[in-house]
């Protein structure tokens, strides 16, 4: 295995830090895969990763290089690390399709205070674009690995899985619901975010890969997700950039499915003219289009939301794009900073809605509602953010679920609204 450079970073941004970066040898070669082949279904057990969506994204293992670090410059300090790594590196690309060549996986905590962040170059890489697939080794010096590439055994199932209450139970959060749109009425703010954990238990360690498969057979549509023990399938891409194009789907407003698929489509249309849920999400648009604009030439925001239908839930739905101006100095990893937190996850103004967060939320976020995904040599890649998500710990699992707070938020609809919302990582650690 590669050696592991580590950068701590103090909550103060003017600290500074530095990392050795060992050079690194990295070779993308073109691979011949059926389109029925699943890339999960290669992924040992050595730290695996996972960026997935309708079969097609990355997958990796074992660690050629890492960075961690903590606190305001937790970004820019992984940043840093990234830009010294690339420029070290010597690179042969036979394939030059986004996300070939020299690429890490990240996941960045949600809050400047606690946790911690992450960027991992594994030794292997394995991707599929499309009608385009391709394989990436990572080594030191004049090497990189040969990898075994072969089906891999299906992971076990989590076993004898129990569930808990994690920091609060149901009536404590609505508790806080309350008071949340107490405040919001009084015109403290106009939008807050707040989040539940529920706490899994099996009787032997977890293998992430067994949950993994689970999310990307039933949430294709999901980037299906996992970093450094973080793992899910989040509907929401906080950002894209591809050679100068950038886009971010934004969700705020939700309803739960019933099933009945007649029922469903009338829910949807109660969605998409509910008041609440399109002030809500109004809301998270303003504040991603505010966030990208000094970045873009042009930008296309929709007046209107679409209504997105998961398996779960139905989400109010708006995809903004633009044309970056700064591409050559600003990475999507720095315009994943500068969108953090968006008003999907924090509320709104977000300075408030975070600190109310911190008051009264009454658990640490870890990096839950944090982004996550990957960035290439060139600074493209794309960040999604945290959510439908949890943290596997050996036998342990801590789910996370957040709702939009708006004036006339009924705390007893929020608690079911987060309830839909474990849905999908409780559902896939459940044997079959």
């Amino acid at each position: 295995m590669g050696s592991l450079d580590s950068v701590t970073s103090s909550a103060t941004p003017d600290v500074p830090t530095s990392a050795t970066v060992d050079a690194l040898v990295v070779r993308t070669v073109r691979l011949e895969l059926d389109e029925a082949d699943s890339l999960l279904a290669l992924v040992p057990a050595d730290r695996p990763v996972t960026w997935l969506r309708r079969g097609d994204g990355l997958v990796g293992w074992g660690v050629a290089a890492e960075v961690r670090t903590h606190g305001v410059t937790r970004f820019a300090d992984a940043g840093k690390w990234w830009s010294e790594t690339t420029a070290r590196a010597d690179v042969r690309d036979d394939v030059n399709e986004p996300g070939t060549g020299l690429v890490s996986f990240g996941s960045f905590a949600f809050a400047d205070e606690p946790g911690d962040s992450v960027l991992v170059v594994p030794q292997v890489i394995v991707g599929r674009r499309g009608d385009v697939a391709w394989l990436t080794t990572v080594g030191e010096g004049t090497t990189t690995p040969t990898p075994d590439l072969r089906l891999v055994d299906e992971p076990p199932a989590p076993s004898a899985v129990s569930f808990a209450d994690g920091a609060l139970n149901g009536e404590q959060w609505m508790s806080v619901v309350a008071d949340a749109v107490a405040r919001i009425s009084h015109g403290d703010l106009e939008k807050v975010v707040l989040a539940r954990d529920l706490i899994a238990t099996a009787s032997e360690p977890i293998d992430v890969r067994w949950p993994l498969r689970r999310l990307a057979e039933t949430y294709p549509m999901c980037w299906t997700f996992h970093v450094d023990g973080m793992f899910g399938a989040t509907p929401e891409m906080l950002v894209r950039r591809e050679r100068g194009l950038v886009t971010s789907r934004v969700l705020a407003g939700t309803i739960r499915r019933t099933g009945d698929d007649e029922r469903d489509l009338a829910l949807a249309a109660t969605l998409a003219r509910s008041s609440k849920d399109l002030e809500e999400h109004e809301y998270a648009v303003r504040s991603v289009a505010d966030a990208l604009e000094p970045h873009c030439s042009s930008m296309n925001v929709p007046e209107a939301p679409f209504v997105l239908h998961l398996p779960n839930v139905m989400h109010l739905a708006t995809d903004v794009a633009g044309v970056v101006h700064d591409a050559a100095t600003v990475s999507s990893l720095q315009l994943a900073e500068a969108l953090h937190p968006s008003a999907a996850v924090g509320g709104t103004p977000t300075p408030v809605a975070t600190d109310l967060i911190a008051e009264i939320e009454g658990m640490d976020r870890d990096r839950y509602a944090g982004p996550v995904g990957w960035i290439d040599a060139s600074g493209d890649g794309e960040w999604g953010i945290a959510l439908r998500s949890a943290r596997v710990d050996g036998a342990t699992v801590r789910l996370f679920a957040g709702c939009g707070i708006v004036a006339d938020s009924d705390p007893e609809a929020e608690l079911a609204e987060a309830q839909a919302k474990f849905v999908p990582v409780r559902d896939a650690l459940t044997a079959d």
